[in-house]
């Protein structure tokens, strides 16, 4: 068994995901989620970017079109948000693109479903 990648910055991150789904339940908006994320993550001061832009480039050019990946965390993690019945496909391979566009090589999907809070650890 290998060793999990950014282990501690993981877990404190997931500590931030299971208060807010505690505190506010499912049934909410991703952006409150995100509000609330954002506050928590304040509180224990763990460095973060909100709605971090990343360009894509391609041969000599910048497409206009821009991927913004929800939080960026310890200048590492992805962590996208979504408050859905089910994930899918699309959630990951959102996921993955934002994680091959960054550089970085972990994001966290989170979806605050109304009974329990999902995550996936999707590796690049």
């Amino acid at each position: 068994m290998g060793d999990i990648l950014y282990k501690d910055e993981s877990y404190q991150l997931l500590g931030v995901l299971f208060d807010v789904h505690t505190e506010l339940g499912g049934g909410f908006l991703e952006a409150v989620y995100s509000d609330a994320i954002q506050h928590e993550l304040k509180l224990r001061s763990i460095p973060f970017e909100r709605e971090k832009q990343y360009k894509i480039h391609y041969k000599d050019v910048i497409l206009p079109h821009h991927y913004f990946a929800d939080f960026v965390i310890y200048n590492k993690i992805i962590l996208e948000i979504k408050s859905t019945t089910n994930l899918n496909d699309r959630h990951t391979a959102q996921c993955l693109n934002y994680l091959k566009i960054s550089g970085n090589k972990l994001a966290i999907l989170a979806n605050f479903e109304a009974d329990k809070l999902m995550h996936q650890r999707i590796i690049l």
